[in-house]
């Protein structure tokens, strides 16, 4: 992967597990550019910065339910080590201790997805819950525009509607 990580590469990345958005260990290693050991090993030399929460260690039916559903997590099939799943503070304290300018810039891009994320879900929970009709256009169109920051650079808004907002609003 290239020096600069942009959101859209990570999108396809982030899995849902346990009701966490997470990046796998794999994965995580791809976007600074290590191996999956470089991950692992910075984890276990550091169990005081990885305490309940920061890493989810995969259990095997959960490995199994990956790789039937992600044909990207074929390779873990034989594998007789379960995947370690880092949520977004995971991923956080991951940065304070791989430091390489790879790592740095795909850990902004990261947070920035995360943040993102977040903030596209308010967004879509306060639309849900709003009665004016100029406040539901508004929320509208900024859930449109997070939308499209998150996954596609070439979609284009306006102050009125996007393809996104017309199928949102279905």
């Amino acid at each position: 992967m290239s020096d600069i990580v942009k959101i859209e590469q990570l999108k396809e990345l982030i899995i849902e597990i346990r009701e966490e958005s997470v990046l796998l260990d794999s994965d995580v290693a791809q976007i600074y550019g290590v191996e999956t050991r470089d991950i692992n090993k910075a984890v276990t030399n550091n169990p005081d910065k990885f305490p309940t929460g920061y890493i989810l260690k995969l259990s095997k039916p959960e490995k199994n339910e990956l790789v039937e559903n992600f044909h990207r997590f074929e390779k873990l099939k034989h594998s007789t080590v379960n995947p370690k799943a880092f949520t977004e503070k995971g991923l956080y304290m991951l940065a304070t201790i791989l430091k390489s300018p790879q790592a740095v810039q795909a850990t902004i891009s990261i947070i920035e997805t995360f943040s993102k994320i977040r903030e596209l879900s308010r967004s879509i929970k306060k639309l849900s819950l709003a009665q004016d009709k100029a406040e539901q256009k508004t929320l509208m169109q900024k859930s449109g525009e997070l939308i499209t920051d998150i996954f596609d650079d070439d979609l284009q808004t306006s102050d009125t509607e996007t393809s996104i907002e017309l199928n949102f609003a279905c």
